[in-house]
This record gives structure tokens, C-alpha cells and sequence, in this order.
């Protein structure tokens, strides 16, 4: 684990637990076990012998925690063991709609508000028993209703601010919509995370022969959105970057959303080029179908798409055709959020693993150290394209 040394001399807020609710235990287990592992490595002898350090290294830092429900629908939370004093992280994905509930005899599954509610009901049954409450939502609730425009709610900013008033301390996310969410709490812990580390990592694992350089490969924002992300992923890797615009018919409305009427591409020439599209995430996934397509019409080499949130909230099929037709030829996405299982039988499917890094946040989070290591990706992005490059070079070399 990276700067082990500055968490050995660092004192833990408190005793760490970590609360994964029903929607993410997946996700919380697999954080259980880095974070088990990271802490078997700390060399001091004050973990041993220090009262402060009493409960430092576990087998198990999840908590028992459930959220039964009633037969009208409503819920509640318990917990199974003490948290009194405890340095809590709640862990939650209101994407994951795979969750079912019985109500009145029907089976329902469980929205975006239906969690939310549901993180609420946790916070509560803390009771103030608690040391410090920590959420960690890597798709932020209604994150997309971020601004008001005309006659409509304001949405997140709301929920932050009811979280805020029931004594949380700090709110964790990924790569949000628009981060400038968080002056609706100014005086509140906000950390919003970026995830191109991880994209590069996968990317690189899965592929023996990009070549990173100007001449062979391009960053793609596939909207003005996304481009921020498109630029700092260029600058990294130092290739170009180029955008689409997206002409939307803003006299209508479909599925709560101004339709596109088409793509325009703003960039430099795309031929015999591999080309990296970035953005936040994949809804539908039309818009990135259709981006892709636009591409590959461009001449483009090979087309990797990569996403934070992959939510395919209209399935797998309209992918599934699109790669037959050799519109892309992979797709790399997070598992921040619940993915659909048959996913992982694509062969266009590419996991980009998010457990080990969101252990390491929260490891130096309890120790109320400086989360500057985390953030930095840059130098790390550089040394595994080195250690990429060198590959290659070894592998030329030996041909």
C-alpha cells in the first residue's frame, strides 16, 4: 500500500467500521478484505500496545447491519452490534436496481429513492452513538438534476443538505456530473473522485499492442460535459483531443431529456487512428453508440469506450449489435455501480476494479491524513505506461 509509513505515525480518528448496505456488500467486501490486508502490513508497536490503537487491526471491519421491510413497503434499519464511538463509513449504490422488495403481494425493485431513503434509515439508528459518519456514494444521487432551470426541483443539492443536517461529516462520490454541487454544503467534507488511473490500468491489461503516442491514438469527449476529462486523460498520455457536439431538438422532450438530433465532431484527423472515448457514464447508450459509429465511419482504428458508471438502463442489446457491426471494440467501466451479470459474459467487457482504492481512502481517512497521495493519479498513470512501454520494447526486442 502506497506512503505506509506516513499511516504508521498517524493516530485513527477512531475505531473503523465499515457499514455496506444491502445494495453495495459486494462492493463492501472486497474493501474489507484490501483494507484486513492493508492493516496486517503496519509495522509499530503501538498498534499492539497503544489503547488508542485497540481495534486497529481486525479479520472484519463490516458491520451487521440490515434493513428489513414491512409488508405495506415501508423499512427500517438495525444494527446487529455496537457502533458506539466507531469511525463509520456507509458504503451505498442507488444504482443498483437488482434489489427486490415485496409490497402489498408485488415484487418491486428498489430505486435510486428507495436507497437513498434507505441510507437515511442507517444514519438514523446511529442515534448519535456514533464518532464520526462518513458516506460513500460513488454515484451521487440525482446528480444529474444539479442546476435549476425553470419550474423544477433542485434535487441534489437538497439531499446533500438533508444529509448534512443529520450530522454526516464527510461525503465521498465519483467523477460527479458537476462537482460544483457541493457549495449547497461549503462547510462540509465533499471529495469528488476521478477514476482515469483505473481506466488506463484496465485498458493496458487488457490490450498488448497500443501504442501511446500522438500519431496512433486520440482522446474523445463525446460531448462539451465530458471534456475536461478528455483533456486531462490526453495530457497524460500526451496524444491530442477532440469533441463532439451534440445538436439536441430542445422544442421536445423524451424520457425527460431533449433529444439529439446529431453529432458533430470537432478535432483533428481521426484516420488509421486508435481512439479513446471518456465520459461519466453510459445510460441508454445510444449517444455513445452513435458517437462510436460516427468514428468508425472516420476511419478509426479501434474504438475503446470508457465510462465511470456503465448503467445500461435500456440493456445489453443495442451493445451487443453495435459490436457485432464492429462499432467499438471494448468498453471498460467501474464497478462503482451494480453491474448486470450477463455483462461479464461479453467478450467487448472490460471491469475496471475501484475496491483497493476506495480501501486506501479510507484507510487514510480514519487517520485523518492528507488524501493529496490518493488524488494525485498523474505520476502513477506515467509509471504503468513505462512499465507498458518497456513491455513493448522487451517484446520488439525479443522478436
Amino acid at each position: 500500500m502506497p506512503n505506509l509509513q506516513e499511516l504508521e505515525n498517524a493516530m485513527p480518528v477512531a475505531p473503523l467500521k465499515i457499514v455496506a448496505l444491502p445494495s453495495a456488500e459486494k462492493m463492501g467486501r472486497r474493501i474489507n478484505d484490501y483494507l484486513v490486508e492493508f492493516r496486517k502490513s503496519v509495522h509499530n508497536d503501538k498498534v499492539k500496545n497503544d489503547p488508542a490503537f485497540h481495534g486497529y487491526i481486525e479479520s472484519n471491519y463490516l458491520v451487521n447491519v440490515s434493513v428489513p421491510r414491512f409488508g405495506s413497503g415501508e423499512a427500517k434499519a438495525v444494527f446487529g452490534e455496537s457502533i458506539r464511538g466507531k469511525d463509520l463509513f456507509l458504503l451505498v449504490d442507488v444504482c443498483n436496481h437488482s434489489i427486490t422488495y415485496k409490497m402489498n403481494g408485488y415484487t418491486n425493485h428498489m430505486s435510486p429513492d428507495d436507497h437513498y431513503q434507505d441510507l437515511k434509515r442507517v444514519i438514523a439508528a446511529c442515534n448519535g452513538k456514533a464518532h464520526r459518519i462518513n458516506v460513500i456514494m460513488p454515484f451521487l444521487y440525482e446528480g444529474r438534476q444539479h442546476k435549476r432551470t425553470g419550474r423544477e426541483s433542485l434535487d441534489c443539492a437538497y439531499a446533500l443538505r438533508e444529509l448534512r443536517d443529520m450530522g454526516i461529516s464527510n461525503f465521498i462520490t465519483f467523477d460527479a456530473h458537476d462537482p460544483r454541487v457541493q457549495n449547497s454544503i461549503p462547510l462540509n467534507g465533499f471529495d469528488n473522485f476521478t477514476t482515469p488511473y483505473q481506466f488506463i490500468k484496465a485498458l493496458l491489461n487488457a490490450e498488448d499492442d497500443l501504442i501511446v503516442d500522438k500519431e496512433h491514438l486520440l482522446v474523445i469527449s463525446p460531448d462539451e460535459g465530458a471534456l475536461d476529462r478528455a483533456i486531462y486523460f490526453a495530457n497524460v498520455l500526451g496524444v491530442d483531443t477532440g469533441m463532439f457536439y451534440k445538436r439536441r431538438d430542445y422544442s421536445t422532450i423524451v424520457n425527460g431529456k431533449n433529444p439529439i438530433v446529431a453529432h458533430e465532431f470537432l478535432g483533428d484527423n481521426i484516420d488509421g487512428k486508435d481512439i479513446i472515448i471518456i465520459d461519466d457514464m453510459i445510460s441508454s447508450g445510444g449517444s455513445m453508440i452513435d458517437t462510436a459509429k460516427q468514428l468508425k465511419k472516420m476511419n478509426a482504428r479501434r474504438v475503446f469506450i470508457c465510462c465511470t458508471f456503465g448503467l445500461f438502463t435500456d440493456g445489453l442489446k443495442a451493445f451487443d449489435e453495435a459490436y457485432e457491426q464492429g462499432y467499438f471494440d471494448k468498453v471498460v467501466t467501474t464497478d462503482l455501480t451494480y453491474l448486470p451479470p450477463e455483462l461479464y459474459t461479453r467478450p467487448y467487457f472490460i471491469e475496471a476494479d475501484m475496491s483497493k482504492f476506495i480501501a486506501s481512502l479510507i484507510d487514510f481517512m480514519n487517520h485523518d491524513a492528507s488524501l493529496s497521495n490518493t488524488m494525485a493519479t498523474t505520476e502513477k498513470m506515467h509509471s504503468i505506461l513505462e512499465a507498458y512501454n518497456n513491455r513493448q520494447n522487451i517484446d520488439i526486442n525479443m522478436d
